[in-house]
């Protein structure tokens, strides 16, 4: 039983010291405490995760966002491409583990009581339908659709927004209630289902998904300590068995609450890309 005890300790010190990090990064991207749309120069630079350019808070911009813009002025996003491509590299969804403030909120709201629903793996290849729609949305009406229902930039543009200016208040209408209407439906999926938004609907996660195929930040599982008790998959925000499932897996976040379970020790940190 000692060895239970001491895989509960690390693992409540690794969860309260990843929501301190998550916390930390929410307020570094939204610090903004002044009336307006923040416009200044760090506007130009993409929080690493989504987080809404319209939020009154936000310092940077979201690169989801900044990746329609360009498509919608049909000019190649070099640049988004080239951040979204040098974070996956170095560390695939890390930053959907530890940096993304929507992605917390949604573990949050997962923690209230309530019977909860398990998701087939196979439903998280929707990401990639969602990715190719919101491309092709955005190349044919030139217009940032995805921006418009995204329920991050809802809850951290619209409601904000609509708090402190009476004026927008009055311009409210169908839009706005159908933003609302997806903002209650991922609310309530995120209480019954762990982190539904990254897993079906998030293209940034799409993205970086498939840099977890070459990601020089990757876990390894030694399958001779490994035995197959299922604390990895009990305490993983994503439900991925990671001793059945390759471990650079389109799913995984990198938020290490694996290895810090492991009563075994069987899960480790690899540097470089596995032969």
């Amino acid at each position: 039983m000692g060895f239970l005890r001491a895989s509960y300790s690390r693992m409540y010190r690794h969860r309260i010291t990843r929501y301190i990090i998550q916390v930390a990064a929410f307020f570094a991207a939204n610090n903004h405490f002044h009336r307006g749309i923040y416009q200044g120069p760090l506007k130009k630079f993409c929080f690493p995760g989504l987080n809404c350019y319209a939020c009154p808070l936000a310092r940077f911009s979201c690169p989801i966002g900044s990746l329609q813009h360009f498509i919608t002025i049909r000019q190649f996003p070099f640049y988004i491409l080239g951040f979204i491509g040098l974070i996956g590299v170095v560390s695939g969804r890390f930053i959907c583990g530890f940096l993304c403030p929507f992605g917390f909120f949604q573990e949050l709201l997962y923690k209230l009581r309530t019977f909860k629903i398990k998701l087939p793996r196979k439903v998280g290849y929707f990401k990639y339908v969602v990715l190719v729609v919101v491309i092709a949305v955005a190349y044919i009406t030139s217009e940032p659709w995805f921006c418009k229902f995204c329920p991050v930039g809802t809850i951290g543009a619209a409601v904000p927004q609509l708090a402190l200016n009476a004026h927008l208040r009055s311009m409210v209408g169908f839009l706005f209630y159908l933003k609302y209407a997806i903002l209650i439906l991922v609310v309530t999926f995120a209480i019954l289902i762990k982190r539904p938004f990254c897993r079906l609907l998030c293209p940034l996660g799409a993205i970086l998904g498939l840099l977890n195929k070459v990601t020089f930040f990757r876990l390894k599982v030694d399958h001779e300590k490994c035995n197959k008790c299922g604390t990895c998959y009990k305490v993983c925000p994503m439900d991925i068995k990671i001793y059945e499932s390759a471990t650079n897996s389109t799913d995984c976040i990198k938020c290490l609450m694996c290895k810090s379970a492991c009563p075994q020790k069987a899960i480790t940190i690899s540097a470089g890309i596995d032969k």
